[in-house]
């Protein structure tokens, strides 16, 4: 079979459960073909020979990306219900200004994300979701050198340092960084980004994609990470979770569990410490 640079395929060896795009197709130093794939709707890197693959019709794919818009709306649906009863809980607590008196301010984002396809999507939910959000596309291994500048030009009060992971011997040492695609990468952005603001509350870092490192992520300083159980997570989680704590108060401490709720994945392949939110109120609006 002819595998092209841009192809949609799957893994027969995996009964064809995750639809990926060919990135690269290399020739290793003992002849063998490899394919380098990238996952169409999670964070996994992976290869395969080309005789595993099989390439995906337009109709399997058309329904495969009305999945993926479909669990998206969902997910922003049950956001925007939360915003909404968290907001009447607020005026009913006493306020005796009308809510079109008050503004937000949620926290500000720095999107760094080794795939730009996703990168693209991810700002585009950003912007859905009302996050003042710089997006930058850069390759994994390039994230630890770039952080310091990028940290110092947007000011962020939210870092995500994202794009592909994946485990590179499965069955191997869970514990060895080396056994991870991307994930050293990850863990010495975060490292790097820690030596420039080590207060957790001031700086809120999301680390990795899928099956990264979740310990290493969060003793090199995470406040959230992937993936406990080494599963895939989707496209979209980071953003969920910085929407989360973007809008919750700076006067409350928002337990884990509630920001994972907010994300496709779960528990499974996400988790962090509890965290203080980044969402201040301002009083009064200004008519101009």
């Amino acid at each position: 079979m002819d595998i092209k640079v841009g192809d949609i395929v799957a893994r027969k060896s995996y009964n064809n459960d995750i639809y990926f795009k060919v990135n690269e197709v290399v020739e290793t130093e003992s002849g063998e073909v490899r394919v380098k794939l990238l996952g169409l709707d999670v964070r996994l890197f992976a290869d395969s020979p080309p005789e595993d693959l099989v390439k995906v019709d337009r109709e399997n794919i058309r329904e495969y990306r009305k999945k993926f818009i479909k669990t998206n709306n969902e997910c922003l649906k049950r956001i925007f219900e939360r915003r909404s009863k968290e907001r009447g809980n607020s005026m009913m607590r006493g306020q005796s200004e009308s809510s079109e008196d008050f503004f937000e301010i949620p926290g500000r984002v720095l999107h760094i994300d080794g795939n730009l396809e996703y990168l693209n999507l991810c700002m585009a939910i950003y912007q859905q979701l009302g996050i003042r959000a710089k997006g930058m596309n850069l390759p994994e291994r390039e994230q630890p050198a770039s952080v310091p500048e990028l940290i110092k030009r947007y000011s962020p009060d939210i870092l995500v340092l994202t794009g592909h992971d994946g485990i590179i011997r499965s069955g191997d040492d869970f514990s060895d960084l080396n056994n991870y695609h991307n994930s050293r990468h990850f863990v010495e952005a975060v490292k790097t980004a820690r030596r420039i603001e080590c207060n957790r509350d001031n700086l809120i870092i999301f680390a990795g994609a899928c099956q990264s490192h979740y310990e290493a992520l969060l003793e090199a300083g995470a406040n959230y990470a992937s993936a406990p159980l080494r599963v895939l997570i989707h496209a979209f989680d980071p953003v969920f979770i910085v929407e989360k704590v973007a809008f919750t108060s700076i006067n409350r401490t928002i337990a884990t569990s509630e920001v994972i709720e907010n994300t496709i994945t779960g528990t499974d392949g996400l988790g962090g410490i509890e965290t203080r939110g980044k969402l201040r109120i301002g009083f009064p609006k200004s008519p101009y």
